[in-house]
C-alpha cells in the first residue's frame, strides 16, 4: 500500500542541474509544495542558476540557494541543521558518459564519494525522520538485446565510468538502508530530455546544431536504442516516490518511448525543416563518426512496480515531449546563448562564493 510523507524542509542536491531544476521548479509551481525548499549546488560547469532566476523572484520565502559541494560534510551538515532538513533529494552527480571516459576522476568524487558522505550525515541524525532520495540511472543495468528490458531486479552490469560511478552510489544507499536502518528510496530513470538540459546533451545538442546548419554527429551506425522520459514526467514520478513509495524500495522510471538515436536526430530535423525550412534538409547534416568505447546498445524499462502501486503514468509521449522541447528552446534563446558562450559563468562569479 502506498504511504504518505509530508515534507517541509527538503534539500535538493544538483538542484542547478537540467533534472533538479526542473524537479523544483515542477514542486513550485505545479505539486503545491508549501515547505521550504534548499538547493544545494556545487555550481560545475552544467549548474546554472539562472535556470532558477523565476522561481528565486517568485517564491523568496520557499527557495533558498547555497552553494555547497556535497563532499563537504560540514557545511552541508551546517546546512541540513539550520534548516532543519527533513528530507533529500538526491540529483548532485556528474552524468555526462563521453566526459566519463575522458575523465573519469571528477565521476568517482562526486556521484561516490559525495554519495557516502551525504549517507554518513544521515547516520548522525537517525534518531531524526530525514528521508533520502536516490536518484539514479538505467544505464547501471549495462546494454540490451533487442527485447527484454529493465526492472528492479535487473543485475548491475555497467559498462562506463559513468554507470560503474552511479552503480557504485546505489550500492552503498541500499548498504546504508540495510545495515542503519536509514530511511531511504531509491529511483533509476531512463534518457530525460526537455527545458534547461544543457547543450552537451544529444536532443539539445543536435537541436542547436541543425538550427546553426552545423555537422549532427551521430556515434556509428546510430541504432543505439533508449527510453526517452519527458523531464516533467520523472520529476513527478520522483516526487510521487518520495511522498508514497515504500522505504527501502527502489522503482524504475521510464517513459514507454524507445527510439533509435538515428530516429531522434532525424525527427529533429523534420520538425525543424517544417517550421523552419531550409534549402536543403537538415538531414543531410548528419555525419556518422566513430562510435563511443563500451557504447551499450540497448535501454528499455519495465516500470510496471511504480504504475501499479503508485499509481503514475508519463503524460507526454516522445513526440509531443519533443515539440515542447523544441518550442522551449526557441523561446529562450538567451537562455541558450548565454550557456554556449559561458557567459553566465562570469555572472557566477559575481554572485557567489568560490
Amino acid at each position: 500500500m502506498p504511504q504518505s510523507r509530508t515534507f517541509k524542509s527538503l534539500m535538493v542536491t544538483g538542484g542547478c542541474g537540467f533534472i533538479g531544476s526542473n524537479f523544483i521548479r515542477y514542486l513550485l509551481t505545479e505539486a503545491g509544495f508549501s515547505g521550504k525548499i534548499i538547493n544545494v549546488d556545487k555550481l560545475t560547469y552544467a549548474g546554472n542558476p539562472l535556470s532558477l532566476n523565476d522561481i528565486a523572484q517568485n517564491y523568496p520565502d520557499q527557495y533558498q540557494f547555497v552553494q555547497a559541494d556535497v563532499c563537504n560534510t560540514d557545511k552541508i551538515e551546517t546546512i541540513v541543521k539550520s534548516f532543519a532538513v527533513d528530507g533529500i533529494c538526491h540529483f548532485a552527480a556528474e552524468s555526462h558518459v563521453d566526459r566519463s571516459i575522458l575523465s573519469p576522476q571528477p565521476f568517482i568524487d562526486s556521484n561516490i564519494v559525495g554519495t557516502f558522505k551525504l549517507l554518513e550525515i544521515l547516520r548522525k541524525y537517525e534518531d531524526q525522520f530525514i528521508l533520502f532520495h536516490h536518484i539514479s540511472t538505467d544505464e547501471v543495468f549495462g546494454s540490451l538485446e533487442d527485447t527484454g528490458y529493465f526492472s528492479e531486479t535487473s543485475p548491475y552490469q555497467p559498462n562506463s565510468p559513468y554507470s560503474a560511478s552511479k552503480a557504485s552510489s546505489d550500492l552503498l544507499v541500499n548498504a546504508y538502508a540495510n545495515t542503519y536502518n536509514l530511511p531511504i528510496t531509491m529511483s533509476n530513470c531512463s534518457n530525460n530530455f526537455g527545458p534547461y538540459q544543457f547543450p552537451e546533451k544529444l536532443i539539445p545538442l543536435m537541436l542547436l546544431n541543425a538550427l546553426a546548419s552545423k555537422p549532427l554527429p551521430v556515434y556509428g551506425d546510430g541504432k543505439q536504442v533508449r527510453d526517452w522520459l519527458y523531464v516533467t514526467d520523472h520529476c513527478e514520478a520522483v516526487w510521487t516516490i518520495m511522498s508514497q513509495g515504500l522505504m527501502g524500495e527502489t522503482y524504475v522510471i521510464g517513459g514507454d518511448a524507445e527510439k533509435q538515436n538515428i530516429e531522434v536526430v532525424q525527427e529533429i530535423c523534420d520538425i525543424l525543416d517544417k517550421r523552419w525550412p531550409t534549402k536543403e534538409s537538415r538531414r543531410s547534416l548528419i555525419t556518422h563518426i566513430k562510435d563511443r568505447p563500451g557504447h551499450d546498445r540497448r535501454y528499455a524499462i519495465d516500470c510496471t512496480k511504480i504504475k501499479q502501486t503508485l499509481g503514475w503514468q508519463p503524460k507526454e509521449s516522445f513526440e509531443t515531449g519533443l515539440e515542447k522541447t523544441i518550442e522551449w528552446y526557441m523561446n529562450h534563446q538567451k537562455w541558450v546563448e548565454k550557456v554556449q558562450s559561458g557567459d553566465y559563468r562570469n555572472w557566477i562569479a559575481t554572485q557567489y562564493d568560490g
